[in-house]
Parts: structure tokens; C-alpha cells; sequence
């Protein structure tokens, strides 16, 4: 029994008078065999006294509407597993149907459009399965909204017939937003506006909102950002506590943060970054060490200056990361920080936590220590003036004399390296990348690729090396809390459409249903020199899994290591400033405390599961809200070129039409399957191919074409296109024999059995290194499922 409410609300009610506690009374209803009615809990917990008796239905309305009890029909509480209800999140569709994404994972249900009256994208929903519809999904019946969605929603105003209403931006809410007279906040018709709700909807009304905030005009420039961070809840604003703590914080490095520290001042350090980069993470340095190299990797030491569980922290921790829109930063840390104090810029003595290892001449590191320091960098350099630099620029090399010496020590290291990356099988993609050009009015002047050079590779290797030393410092002491940055082998469904899409380009790749890192390289070499490289290489980044943070290390496919970490970048990643609180408690108990380890800490296993799924999901965040910034951008851009012919390579197929990415640009459009030579079309989902009844023409993935653009839809974030030619970059046949039978995809594995197939792993590995240490020869995995990776 007990007089709190512990509900998951931020403000716990007490109660005058003892009640149940949540789990008594999960455990009452449990026990028996049918749903448990009021009266039956009153007289089971003899609550005779009245206060008693209110606190009681509080506290079953509150689990209610968490989701944990079902009020029946017949007035009584169920427990919402033994009714085969599904607690989940509500994934709105432009075409008014949604999907529920069950919390526990597995296939999502499909929710049909007349279910959708009285729910919003985002809410957190109960769920009850009702078979199959008519394309094979399994369908659902929402039984209750357990948690609404949270944050405003943005929209573009308009004024009709005199009533006020709001059209979400977000093409997954399909209800538009009523507002009331009086509570438009000035808004005028066409502006886009912020919107909290105020009346949910309802299957006969929709819902009713006041306009909390005016953005601005609908095309106005930098307005894209503006509705992505907030359609995102992207934070912005800095809490009142955190401007008091760093008003604690002057410009230049606190006396006393200097005490216990190496001095690393003299040692040649450099930054190497972006031309427009403001936020310096990393510095380096490398000099000869016997048959081999020592390497310094020096990162800033945000950890001294956020501290667990302060306002700083907070606020930090809820962002996750910096997100970064084309010439705009929403920062992790404030500016004083992040361009200021914790950032390694030149010409300034700045505290830093260390690498220093010690890697041979086959590029294996054979040593690593970690100690807190202060170092003053010697120069900030990009990566356009290195990458000329080593190319022989006489100007350059003679500004830079001063470090030329790291630099060539920094390359020459940097080739031993990568001869390890490519012996090790590591995937290396070359994909293209876009930044746009902005003129004084901020708007597109053009689309231009990025290409990286050797200078990026030179500190890309050298950041996975104090990643992978890191990752082995925690893989070593059990006491060591952090989280590993784990990228897990490709999912079944997902191999299977890739093996699929290279059968039809005459590419085989070994290694059966459980390719290594190895196989999917002889892929990339083999089509090194193909026209169509840069699509294969996206087809195989696509049937990759999403790398995440996990405290279990299950190692990093795509690199092709057993550990990896991150390590180098805490001004902008969170999960960088955990690991480095949990080097420096090591440290601590190692060497006992000291100024230079303030803000150690040791993270609790339930904890880093939280913060590794909080991390995952900000990484993801921050993906789609820059993502959907760049579409309304090009967008944008190709309103000036309707009618402008292009070349362009067939990027998707779907069973509505061909998605073509255009050359250098990397903007997709759809050619609508209306818009193809007059046929009827079957849709090849294994193989990715359309294919017409009558003709037998195929369009297939990799095909090179010339488009028009037809129109272009700004709200919608749509380019259409026409198609004026296709042909296969290899010569392949694009007319199919008839009689050909489709198979279809398997299913995707669940949630659970993916967490399966990850304990196995990591229990297969520990396993492996035990015997390993002890001497003896690692059994053979039983399953193909446990291979090392």
C-alpha cells in the first residue's frame, strides 16, 4: 500500500489515506481469470473508507490512461494483453489512412481511414487487431487514444467563408485545424502560423486550435527551417538556468581547470574542418614511433564544463545533438561553449581529454592511454587547403611551414591506415553529395556536389582510430558505463531485395544469408568503374541497417570492427560527452580524484538503455528534419526549371511510377506511371521493375533517362516529371518474355527477434574472447545468426 501516485506524470499526487500501488493492483486484476470490476477491488483491498475509496479511482483512471488497465463495457477493469489490445504510436498518411507502430515492435497495423477521425500523427494509441485488408496488412481498430501527441502544430493560415483554418504543413496530420474568431494572434490569410489544440477531434467535428505564434509569409526565406524545427520539436531555447550557469564562465580557461593536466601546449596540434565550420571537436597529431606511428587525438573537454545533471546538462541531453540546415545551427551546447570555450581555436590554450596511441606499421593499434590535458592548437587548417597543401601548393606549404612537419606525418600515417581499412574489408562508399548556393536575398542560385579529398580521409581515419581505442577501454572494464555505436548485418528482407536488385544487373554477392563486410566490398569493387556505381552503392546503403547507440556492444558492420565508440565529437553528439564522464571515473578510480576529472560519472545499465534510445531517436530527429529542409529547398530551386530538359538515372521504382534522380544535382522527381507510354504496368516489387502488359518494357532501377520538369508542388514537397528516353547503362535487354512469375518479399523480422539475434551475437563474442584469453579454440557459432561480423 501507499499514499503516492506513482504514475510516470512529472508531479506525483498524494493522497491523505493509504491505497494500492499500481503493481498491487496489476497483480490483483491479473489473478483473475475474468476482468475485475470496483466493487471487487474495494472489497479485495478492504479500502472501507471513502477518501479511500476516490483515491482508488484516481489511481485507476491514471492507469487507465496510461494504457496499463482497459475499462470494459461491462464495468470492469481488463488487462489490455489478455484482449489482445496493442499499445503503439500513430503514423498518419498524406491519403487520410495511418499505420500503428506497436511498442513492442513487429509488422506495423494498418488503420483504415474511417478510424482516423478522431486521432492525430503522433498520438499513442491502443490498439486491437482485425485481420487482414485487402492488400495482405494487418489491420487494426484504435480502442483509445492513451497519450496525446505533443508539440504545436504549423501550418499555413487561411481565411474562408469567413472561418479561420489552418492546413497542416505536415502531409501526415490530414484534419485541418479550426480557429476560432478572436484566437488567430493576428495571423493574415496565407501566413505561416504555430498552432496549439485546444479540441481534439472528433468523428463528427475536427479539431480547434489558437494560433500561439506567426512564423511569417509562406515564402519567406529561411521559413523551411523555421517549420522543420518545430513540425520536428526540435528544442531552440535555452533554459533561465542554463544563462546563470554560464554567466559562471568567463572567455578564457578557469585557473584552476589547468591543475592535474598534461601540458600539451607545445605539441604541434591541428584542427583540420569545413571551410565554414565554427565548432572545432578534434585536433591531431602524428610523429614516427619505431617501426610505426604515435598518434594524438585531442578532443575538447566539454565534460568540465557540463556537468551531470545541471541545467547545461539537461538541456544538452534533451537536444542530443547539434542539427545542422544549410547555413543555419541549432547547437547542442550554447555558443559560448561550443565556438567559444569548450572549441579547440587557434592561438588559445583550451582543455581537452586525450588519445595517445601507439599503431604499427600493418596500421593495428597496439596501445592507447587517456589522460585529461591542455593544449593550445597551432593552427586551424580545412580541408581544401591540406588537400592542396599535399598537392604541392608553394604558397600554402610556406604559410603553414610551422606544422608542415604534422602534416606530412598525419599523411603518411593516414596511408598505413587505410591499407588496414581495405584489408579488413571496411564498406567504403563514394557517394555524391549536394550544398546549395545561396545569393544576398537567400535564395538558390545553384545545386553543387561536394566532393571530399584525401585531407577528409586523414582525419576520418584517425577519429575511428580513438573510437576503436575508446570502444576497448569500456569493452575492458565491466565498471564502465557507456554507449557503443553499433551498426548491425543487414536485415533478411532487406539482403533479399539487394541480392534481387544486383541479380538483375548480372552482379552476384557470396556469403549467402549472412554476407560479411567483405562480400558486400567485392560488390563496390566490382562496379567501380560502372556508369551506374553511385545508384549501387545507394542500393546498398539502403539495404543497411540504421547504426544506433546501445550500452551493448555488438560491433559495427559497415566498418568492419568488433568495437567502436564515439569519442570525438562531444560539442555536438551526447553520447560523446557520456563516454567521456565515463573515461575520466575510470580514471578516477584508478589515479583518485583530481580538478582535471570533474565531471566524471558513472552511468547505471537502466540508465544507458534510456540515453541510447533518447540518443537514437534525436540522430533520427535531426536526419529528418535536415532531410525535409533540403526537399523544400529543391524544390524550390526547380520551380525555376519547369519545362527544363535533365539527365538523370532511375533511382526507385514503385507501383505507381519511377522515381529519377537527377544528374549532379541529387534531386528526385516522379514520373507518374500515367505519364509512361499508354500500357497497363505490373509492379515487380522483389526485383524492383515495371513492366508493361502489352509492350514487355521493363524500367528497372539503374536506368539511365532524359526527363522534363512537368511541375512542381512546394506545399507537397513534389517534383512530376516527364519521361522522354530510357536505356540501360549496360546494355541490357528492357523487354521482358511474358509468362514471368513474381515472388513476393519475406516478412521483416520483429523487434524481439532482432534483440535476439543481438544478445546472441554479443554472448557468441564474449564467448569467443574468453576462450580466447584462456588459451583455448572458439567453438564454431551454432547458427548462421551468430557469425562474428
Amino acid at each position: 500500500m501507499t499514499k503516492h501516485d506513482d504514475s510516470s506524470t512529472s508531479e506525483q499526487p498524494e493522497y491523505e489515506v493509504e491505497i494500492p500501488s499500481r503493481d498491487d493492483l496489476l497483480a490483483a486484476v491479473e489473478a483473475r481469470l475474468k476482468p475485475t470490476s470496483f466493487d471487487e477491488l474495494v472489497e479485495k483491498f478492504k479500502l472501507s473508507d471513502e477518501r479511500q475509496q476516490v483515491g482508488l479511482k484516481r489511481r485507476l483512471r491514471a492507469m487507465e490512461r496510461d494504457g496499463q488497465l482497459i475499462y470494459t463495457k461491462a464495468n470492469a477493469y481488463g488487462l489490455p494483453e489478455r484482449m489482445s489490445l496493442i499499445k503503439g504510436r500513430m503514423i498518419g498518411h498524406r491519403d487520410g489512412f495511418g499505420f500503428c507502430r506497436p511498442e513492442e515492435g513487429g509488422a506495423d497495423l494498418f488503420i483504415p481511414h474511417h478510424q482516423m477521425y478522431n486521432v492525430l500523427h503522433g498520438d499513442k494509441v491502443l490498439v486491437q487487431q482485425q485481420g487482414t485488408e485487402s492488400k495482405g496488412r494487418k489491420e487494426g481498430r484504435i480502442v483509445r487514444v492513451i497519450e496525446p501527441r505533443k508539440g504545436d502544430i504549423v501550418g499555413r493560415y487561411f481565411i474562408e467563408h469567413n472561418i479561420g483554418i489552418v492546413v497542416p504543413d505536415d502531409s501526415r496530420i490530414c484534419q485541418d485545424i479550426l480557429i476560432p474568431e478572436g484566437q488567430a494572434n493576428g495571423a493574415r490569410h496565407g501566413q505561416i502560423v504555430v498552432v496549439e489544440v485546444t479540441q481534439r477531434p472528433t468523428r463528427r467535428s475536427s479539431p480547434i486550435g489558437t494560433v500561439t505564434k506567426v512564423l511569417g509569409e509562406h515564402m519567406a526565406p529561411g521559413m523551411e527551417i523555421e517549420i522543420a524545427i518545430r513540425e520536428h520539436d526540435i528544442p531552440t531555447q535555452w533554459s533561465a538556468a542554463v544563462e546563470q550557469e554560464l554567466a559562471r564562465y568567463g572567455e578564457t580557461v578557469p585557473a584552476e581547470a589547468y591543475e592535474g593536466r598534461t601540458d600539451l601546449r607545445k605539441l604541434p596540434l591541428i584542427t583540420i574542418d569545413g571551410d565554414d565550420s565554427r565548432d572545432f571537436d578534434d585536433a591531431v597529431c602524428a610523429e614516427p614511433h619505431g617501426d610505426g606511428w604515435r598518434l594524438w587525438v585531442a578532443i575538447a573537454d566539454v565534460s568540465y564544463y557540463v556537468r551531470p545533471n545541471t541545467a547545461l546538462d539537461k538541456d544538452a541531453l534533451e537536444r542530443g545533438n547539434s542539427v545542422y540546415f544549410p547555413n543555419f545551427v541549432v547547437p547542442m551546447l550554447p555558443e559560448k561553449l561550443s565556438n567559444g570555450l569548450c572549441s579547440l581555436n587557434p592561438d588559445v590554450d583550451r582543455l581537452c581529454m586525450v588519445a595517445e596511441m601507439t599503431i604499427n606499421n600493418k596500421g593495428k593499434l597496439t596501445g592507447s592511454e587517456f589522460y585529461p590535458a591542455v593544449m593550445n592548437s597551432h593552427a586551424r587548417l580545412t580541408y581544401t587547403k591540406v588537400a592542396a597543401i599535399l598537392d604541392g601548393d608553394a604558397k600554402l606549404r610556406k604559410d603553414y611551414d610551422h606544422v608542415m612537419g604534422n602534416i606530412e606525418n598525419l599523411h603518411g600515417l593516414y596511408k598505413i591506415l587505410k591499407k588496414a581499412r581495405q584489408q579488413r574489408a571496411a564498406i567504403e562508399f563514394e557517394t555524391t553529395e549536394t550544398r546549395f548556393i545561396f545569393n544576398a536575398q537567400r535564395k538558390i542560385e545553384s545545386i553543387e556536389p561536394v566532393r571530399r579529398n584525401v585531407a577528409h580521409t586523414i582525419i576520418e581515419e584517425c577519429m575511428i582510430m580513438a573510437n576503436v581505442a575508446t570502444a576497448r577501454l569500456i569493452e575492458s572494464h565491466d565498471e564502465a558505463g557507456a554507449l557503443f555505436r553499433i551498426h548491425e548485418p543487414p536485415a533478411t528482407e532487406r539482403l533479399t531485395s539487394f541480392r534481387s536488385f544486383l541479380a538483375e544487373l548480372g552482379i552476384t554477392m557470396k556469403g549467402g544469408d549472412d554476407p560479411s563486410p567483405h562480400d558486400y566490398s567485392d560488390v563496390l569493387a566490382q562496379v567501380a568503374e560502372r556508369p551506374d556505381a553511385e545508384l549501387i552503392q545507394t542500393m546498398l546503403l539502403r539495404s543497411m541497417q540504421q547504426a544506433v547507440y546501445s550500452p551493448d556492444n555488438a560491433g559495427h558492420f559497415g566498418l568492419a570492427l568488433d568495437e567502436y565508440s564515439h569519442f570525438t565529437s562531444p560539442i555536438r553528439r551526447y553520447p560523446d560527452l557520456i563516454l567521456h564522464r565515463a573515461i575520466k571515473a575510470l580514471l578516477k578510480k584508478q589515479q583518485g580524484p583530481s580538478p582535471a576529472l570533474e565531471g566524471a560519472w558513472m552511468y547505471p545499465d537502466d540508465q544507458l538503455d534510456e540515453l541510447g534510445a533518447h540518443c537514437s531517436m534525436t540522430e533520427r530527429r535531426a536526419d529528418d528534419a535536415t532531410r525535409q529542409v533540403d526537399e523544400w529547398l529543391k524544390c524550390e530551386y526547380m520551380r525555376d526549371h519547369v519545362g527544363s530538359e535533365f539527365s538523370g538515372v532511375i533511382a526507385a521504382v514503385t507501383n505507381f511510377g519511377l522515381f529519377v534522380r537527377i544528374d549532379d544535382m541529387q534531386i528526385d522527381g516522379l514520373v507518374h506511371i500515367s505519364n509512361l507510354d499508354n500500357d497497363y504496368y505490373q509492379f515487380d516489387g522483389e526485383r524492383q521493375l515495371l513492366i508493361g502488359e502489352n509492350s514487355r518494357r521493363v524500367y528497372r532501377l539503374g536506368d539511365k533517362v532524359r526527363i522534363r520538369v512537368k511541375s512542381v508542388n512546394l506545399d507537397e514537397r513534389k517534383i512530376d516529371l516527364d519521361l522522354l528516353s530510357a536505356e540501360s547503362p549496360t546494355g541490357q535487354d528492357r523487354m521482358l518474355p511474358k509468362g514471368k512469375k513474381f515472388a513476393k518479399a519475406e516478412q521483416p523480422p520483429s523487434k524481439k527477434q532482432k534483440k535476439q539475434a543481438t544478445k546472441a551475437r554479443i554472448k557468441s563474442k564474449r564467448k569467443a574472447k574468453e576462450s580466447a584469453r584462456k588459451g583455448k579454440k572458439p567453438k564454431a557459432p551454432k547458427s548462421k545468426g551468430q557469425k562474428r561480423s
